[in-house]
């Protein structure tokens, strides 16, 4: 995973757009700079030049990348087993990165950012139709059920997250229970049920110079 070791709120800044790197929190706080209308980072952020077409194909990558948490190098892998799929490239790509095991714990609201699932992913604080998991990037398939492991130390995290405030929205294709704490893969997502708001097309001419 590519962490983010500096301010995540000027990762926000340089993508114009909530990446919700702090999960949440993003939601809670009034100090969010895209709320505030903040422009991009630095002394001659309002004097930005227009991108050019290799800027503007870069940042969408940059974004999708940025959103999930993956290096250059597992983004590349993703795009090419995309690739090799049948259907839109460019959906298929959105719909892989969408069924990692941090990111499906993260939109079912067991975990309060991906980066927090991330870490509990590698703790061995979950599992995956009743198997230990510790990779983050491992992908759900339709009729997997994914439980946080019967450690009261795993079982206190997921408490403390759901005792966050609720979304208004949950994914259609996750189906979710709280007690026991559970959710299943009733599906695998559509494009429509992604919610980063990009041009996957961008990608693909990207990777395809």
């Amino acid at each position: 995973m590519a962490r983010i070791l500096g301010p995540k709120c000027r990762v926000c800044r340089r993508e114009a757009m909530k990446l919700y790197l702090r999960g949440t929190r993003c939601e809670m706080t009034a100090k969010c700079p895209i709320d505030r209308g903040t422009t991009f980072p630095g002394q001659h952020g309002q004097k930005r030049q227009h991108l050019t077409d290799y800027g503007v194909h870069m940042r969408e990558m940059q974004k999708a990348k940025r959103y999930y948490g993956v290096s250059d190098r597992q983004f590349r892998r993703y795009f090419r087993v995309a690739l090799g799929q049948p259907g839109n490239t460019g959906e298929n790509l959105l719909i892989l990165l969408e069924r990692r095991l941090d990111n499906v714990i993260y939109r079912a609201e067991f975990a309060v950012s991906r980066t927090q699932a991330r870490q509990q992913v590698v703790h061995g604080h979950w599992r995956v139709n009743g198997r230990r998991v510790t990779i983050p990037s491992y992908g759900v398939l339709s009729g997997d059920v994914v439980t946080p492991d019967p450690r009261e130390g795993s079982q206190k995290l997921v408490k403390e997250a759901l005792s966050m405030p609720a979304k208004e929205e949950k994914p259609s294709w996750l189906k979710l229970a709280k007690e026991p704490p559970s959710i299943e893969v009733i599906q695998l997502p559509a494009r429509a049920e992604v919610p980063i708001e990009l041009d996957e097309q961008l990608i693909v001419e990207f990777y395809s110079r």
